[in-house]
């Protein structure tokens, strides 16, 4: 623990700071991109699933809430814990759990059969961001968290790219059940990894003493080792939390219809042939990879510069907001790639917003509290999620029963493209004159 001694020391201009922070970062970038791989799997399978179990737009729309709802769970159960027992093995019980539950994908005979694993799978996987979030804070100062953030939230980008590629040839090659053994076996892999290469800062004997000092060059108290958790019952009670939880309610539903349902948009819209590898999907999900670091990268800017972080975070959120609008204008699209582009910027954009919305948290709480809080707004955006395929399914099945599904997905659109400017002004309204909470 001697490297504590040295947290209020500030690196001089040229000295050689090192970089083991960044291993570190590509570390929660990896993991991140298994998750959302795993994640996607059962979308880009959906017209093979719908023909094998003969689901309706509202069995997959269960399924899909099924998983929701299980994330907020574990969003709390994982925020709470990964505070109580650190980031190294709370992240490791969470790859366990969803890789586990990714692979008994494969051994499902019934649409139940997919509700229960599909459930497994989101209590496992609501451990990735609560404890990748931790991590960042545990290992950046605050001038470049939101792109490091920016730079493991990616990781979404990515394995939304990798799965529209990777698990048609699955499919193809070897069936649907292979598609979910063989990406849910990656998670192991990179659990290797992960339990060799991270540590604390403090008990990392990788990272050197000028890093170190440069970590905690903001002045921020080390957390201790022994620090306890808070409750997150008293969490609820302090704005700092809600700023968080509105930005995640409002807007998380919007990414996973993004997830679970551009497949099935581009197939009844545009008949694309969701059994082969689609460029399509590939450059809207390349996009986003764009927006995570470009958003991340733009307010770590503006603080470089000067700006007051707060600012600079709500800057870029509402700079976000304006960017997503332009997608209830995809109503309008008759070409395929003109759909591709207007999505293309909302999805990029959601990113750029997630990115900064992550941030803000380790801007104004405590780093003992960075994991729970992740963890109860988390929670609020699963909810949002487990609710809003309800609207989705039944908007679909209504307008396709009518013979026009387009009329359901426009309406779906309106409400992605003001679901972020509503968030952004609440948000604002909570941020006024809002300073770092003391716990």
């Amino acid at each position: 623990m001697g490297k504590t001694q040295v947290s209020n020391h500030h690196p001089t201009q040229g000295t050689k700071v090192g970089n083991y922070r960044w291993i570190v970062c590509a570390l929660l970038f990896f993991a991140t991109t298994i998750n959302y791989i795993d994640r996607q799997v059962i979308g880009l399978l959906k017209p093979t699933l719908e023909t094998e179990f003969n689901w309706t737009e509202s069995d997959y729309a269960n399924i899909v809430m099924v998983f929701a709802g299980c994330y907020a769970l574990g969003y709390i159960i994982f925020g709470n814990f990964i505070d109580k027992i650190g980031s190294k093995l709370g992240y490791a019980i969470s790859i366990i759990v969803w890789s586990i539950a990714a692979m008994l994908h494969a051994l499902v005979k019934s649409t139940f059969g997919f509700g229960v694993v599909r459930g497994l799978l989101g209590l496992g996987e609501a451990g990735n961001f609560p404890a990748a979030v931790k991590a960042v804070a545990e290992w950046f100062p605050v001038k470049e968290r939101a792109l490091a953030t920016g730079i493991f939230n990616s990781g979404t980008s990515i394995g939304a790219v990798a799965a529209p590629i990777l698990v048609p040839w699955i499919l193809g090659a070897y069936g649907w059940q292979q598609a979910f053994l063989i990406t849910g076996a990656i998670g192991f892999i990179w659990l290797v990894f992960w339990w060799f290469f991270y540590e604390i800062p403090s008990r990392q004997k990788r990272v050197t003493t000028t890093e170190f000092a440069y970590i905690h060059s903001d002045n921020e108290p080390i957390m201790a080792e022994n620090a306890s958790a808070i409750k997150w019952s008293r969490l609820l009670t302090i704005r700092q939390t809600w700023v968080f939880i509105i930005g995640k309610l409002l807007t998380d539903p919007i990414w996973w219809f993004f997830l679970f349902w551009l497949p099935s948009y581009f197939s009844t819209t545009f008949n694309l042939d969701l059994k082969k590898p689609s460029l399509h999907l590939a450059i809207v999900y390349t996009a986003t990879t764009f927006g995570s670091i470009g958003g991340g990268y733009l307010s770590s800017y503006l603080i470089k510069q000067g700006w007051p972080v707060l600012k600079a975070r709500k800057t870029t959120l509402l700079i976000m907001a304006f960017a997503i609008l332009p997608i209830i204008l995809a109503r309008y699209a008759t070409n395929i790639w003109t759909a591709v582009g207007i999505i293309s910027l909302a999805t990029a954009a959601h990113q750029a917003w997630s990115a900064n919305i992550f941030t803000i948290v380790s801007d104004i709480v405590p780093k003992r509290a960075v994991s729970s809080v992740v963890g109860v707004g988390g929670m609020a955006g699963s909810i949002g999620s487990t609710l809003f395929p309800l609207l989705v399914g039944w908007l679909l099945d209504y307008y396709k029963a009518a013979g026009n599904i387009g009329a359901g997905y426009n309406i779906i659109f309106i409400i992605c493209g003001l679901a972020y400017l509503i968030a952004w002004f609440i948000i604002h309204r909570l941020t006024s004159h809002l300073k770092p909470v003391e716990l």
